[in-house]
């Protein structure tokens, strides 16, 4: 019997249908991928509870994160490492950002996946999905108390870094900074800045 799937009409206004239906936990979700549920065809990450569809990659978006990783990477010590469209755990979500510099060596995620307390830096590359990572993913980030968050934006062609994470009831980054064109961006590594980059390098 096919289910029946929520109509906008049957969603609140923060999009969470008003039917009755179950979120699931990061440790349900790793069941499902261990039991083969979900297997690594199913192009999904878990974001707040719920399965959510990745969206697909243009060439610019992923020529971008080759260019931010080999920027960055020239930037970083060998004791840094910077880990592409991998998965973070974080509370109740485990979203594949599209850049994220942890500490090493590699063999401490060989049976963890980084969460907040390892990460120094998130990126995502935004073009088609701007809103979706300033306000959803922004808040998610927010929530897992992510020190900083770049939003490497294609359309306005800046790079937006988001500090200062609140919890509670709604959370948000407390401030945003964005660096256009013409300008450097500060890239902080433990509260210390190990380079400026100009933005333009980071910029198809």
């Amino acid at each position: 019997m096919p289910i029946a799937i929520p109509s906008v009409a049957n969603l609140q206004d923060n999009g969470v249908p008003c039917l009755p239906i179950h979120r699931l936990t990061v440790e349900q979700y790793h069941r499902m991928i261990k039991s083969s549920v979900l297997t690594e065809n199913d192009r999904v990450e878990l974001l707040e509870g719920w399965i959510i569809d990745k969206m697909p990659h243009n060439p610019m978006h992923d020529g971008t994160i080759t260019r931010v990783q080999r920027r960055l990477g020239r930037a970083l010590r060998d004791d840094w490492i910077i880990r592409i469209q991998s998965a973070i755990t974080t509370k109740d979500s485990e979203p594949e950002p599209d850049l994220v510099i942890v500490p090493g060596p590699e063999e401490l995620y060989f049976t963890r996946h980084p969460g907040p307390q390892d990460i120094a830096l998130l990126a995502e590359i935004s073009d088609t999905t701007l809103e979706h990572d300033r306000w959803i993913k922004g808040r998610l980030f927010a929530r897992a108390r992510i020190r900083i968050y770049w939003i490497v934006n294609l359309i306005d062609r800046q790079i937006e870094v988001h500090t200062n994470p609140k919890t509670g009831r709604s959370p948000a980054f407390r401030h945003r900074r964005d660096y256009g064109i013409e300008e450097s961006v500060p890239f902080v590594i433990e509260g210390r800045i190990v380079a400026h980059i100009p933005v333009r390098e980071l910029m198809p």
